[in-house]
């Protein structure tokens, strides 16, 4: 089970290591870059649309609007966009997964 959450560990930080640059990319739609700063806001408010004390539904409204968002502006992101992004992030990254820290361009 430990070697598999690692695998997600890494795959979820490639992927956000990835949609940084996507975000910084000039051919990025404005919207998409909307609709994800959007999603991070919402994870960020101190208050959610529907309250958490609220059992199941409050919690679900985390879940289901944040990926939402994200989904929707992935979408529309064109796929150019991202691949040439995944290439850039994969050269930056050593093997074996290291951290890319440098932010040079």
């Amino acid at each position: 089970m430990l070697p598999h959450l690692q695998s997600l560990a890494r795959g979820l930080k490639t992927e956000l290591g990835v949609y940084r640059l996507v975000l910084r990319h000039p051919r990025t739609p404005r919207r998409a870059k909307w609709l994800l700063g959007l999603a991070v806001g919402y994870l960020l408010l101190p208050f959610d649309i529907i309250p958490d004390f609220i059992p199941i539904i409050g919690h679900l409204d985390d879940a289901v609007i944040v990926p939402l968002l994200v989904y929707l502006a992935v979408k529309m992101i064109p796929a150019e966009v991202i691949s040439e992004c995944r290439e850039q992030w994969r050269a930056r990254t050593p093997p074996g997964g290291g951290d890319a820290t440098s932010d040079a361009e």
